[in-house]
């Protein structure tokens, strides 16, 4: 099937390498030239584990080209719309404007039977305003979220663990599902469920999904606050009731919290938005959840402080992860780089280190100083910080660390290390909700 992806960026590079490896046509179309020129010769904008390898193989097999012209969609079957929803400066809502833009730019090149994709993560409500500009194109719009996870990002799309269409009424949201049924026919020939349903629910689905996720977070950080206050263990805690099969372990791992360009931006959209439909104590929890994920960041910046014996001014402190998660290079409202220019700020000397973002945190927090070299980074550093749980960081050896640094102090951001081993060389360890 023919296919255009309008945006190239994060969602849209990775659906269009996905899409060719599914087998069908797909024009890539950014109105960034650079971006464009550099995906058709294989090396995306960011790091994202197997993406470069699948844009080359699309792009040999003659399935996949970019462009920045957006006539270059007529003609396509299909187009999906994967621009970005980042936050309004100064606020909670969501800025549409890219949205509407590429919707508004897409709408003279579509033809009768084509199916438009909605894909970005927006307000409920958008795809009905949407669909109503589309009146008289004789398109179809639909909404299919997606449910991306950086670092997993080609499986998830491959190999989806649901599929979600908001569709309009009658026989046009039957032949629209039809028809993403056969874009997605290879997923679903593995019995991935695919949900059907109207464009309001189908917008909900991201957004409550990622308050949930972030509610569980917030909620084990909320428990790491009691413990640290009562001697408790917090991950033992969250060992303890995530055997009860109806609350789970996975996203009970207290720690520094979460960020990115997803879940913070995406709980405050949905409670600006909560906001506009009248139903804004729906979601009022969603600020504490907020408040509880900022309030990790300042609590390690006064463990580090305790830790150096009251102050950390002129104290040499290495920070390693300046990503939000592992196995990314994106520093979007990263954890790891908020403490780390709080320490900067307060007379630390700070030394960030991190295997893929240091080029990405160098842009954003020019002042800090960096390196890609970890044995730079800890070199007689008085206090290491772990706040990106990178597999390099989790498997450091404490005894061959001692000889680098100068104090043997270690606070462990994500909860990953084993206190034993390290106390037992001798290190002060510390972490968040531990006692």
């Amino acid at each position: 099937m023919k296919i255009s992806v309008i945006g190239c960026g994060y969602l849209g590079a990775v659906h269009a390498a996905c899409m060719a490896k599914l087998g069908h046509e797909v024009v890539g179309i950014d109105t960034d030239a650079a971006k464009i020129e550099a995906l058709a010769d294989g090396r995306p904008p960011f790091f994202e584990p197997g993406l470069p390898e699948l844009l080359s193989e699309g792009v040999a097999s003659g399935r996949l080209r970019f462009s920045a012209d957006i006539a270059e969609a007529a003609g396509a079957r299909v187009h999906f719309l994967c621009v970005g929803t980042p936050q309004k400066h100064g606020e909670f809502a969501a800025d549409l404007r890219y949205v509407d833009a590429a919707f508004t730019d897409l709408r003279q090149h579509v033809n009768a039977g084509d199916l438009v994709v909605g894909k970005s993560t927006v307000p409920v409500g958008t795809a009905e305003r949407l669909a109503a500009a589309y009146e008289g194109t004789d398109a179809t719009l639909v909404w299919n979220p997606e449910f991306l996870r950086e670092g997993f990002a080609v499986k998830d799309t491959l190999h989806p663990d649901r599929l979600v269409y908001g569709v309009p009424e009658g026989a046009a949201g039957e032949q629209a599902a039809e028809l993403l049924d056969e874009v997605y026919a290879r997923p679903m020939s593995e019995g991935t469920p695919r949900i059907i349903t109207d464009y309001a629910t189908a917008q909900l689905v991201k957004v409550a999904a990622n308050s949930f996720l972030a509610t569980k977070i917030s909620f084990i950080n909320a428990m790491a606050e009691l413990c640290e206050a009562t001697g408790a263990d917090v991950t033992a805690l969250a060992d303890a009731i995530g055997h009860d099969d109806r609350i789970g372990r996975r996203f009970l791992n207290a720690g520094l919290g979460f960020g990115g360009g997803c879940l913070p931006k995406d709980i405050r959209a949905f409670m600006a938005r909560a906001g506009e439909l009248g139903v804004d104590q729906a979601l009022s929890f969603l600020r504490e959840v907020d408040a509880i994920n900022m309030r990790r960041r300042v609590r390690m910046v006064d463990l580090a402080r305790e830790v150096c014996g009251g102050s950390i001014v002129g104290r040499k402190v290495a920070v390693l992860g300046a990503a939000f998660k592992p196995n990314s290079d994106d520093v979007r409202d990263s954890p790891a780089l908020n403490v780390a220019e709080q320490m900067n700020l307060q007379g630390a000397y700070v030394t960030v280190t991190d295997p893929e973002a240091v080029e990405n945190a160098r842009r954003r927090f020019p002042d800090l100083k960096y390196t890609e070299s970890f044995e730079d980074a800890v070199e007689d550093a008085e206090l290491i910080l772990l706040l990106t749980e990178w597999k390099e960081y989790v498997e450091l050896d404490p005894t061959a660390l001692s000889d680098k640094v100068a104090q043997r102090r270690i606070l462990d951001g994500r909860n990953v290390l084993d206190p034993a081993r390290w106390r037992a060389a001798g290190w002060t360890y510390r972490a968040l909700g531990r006692p």
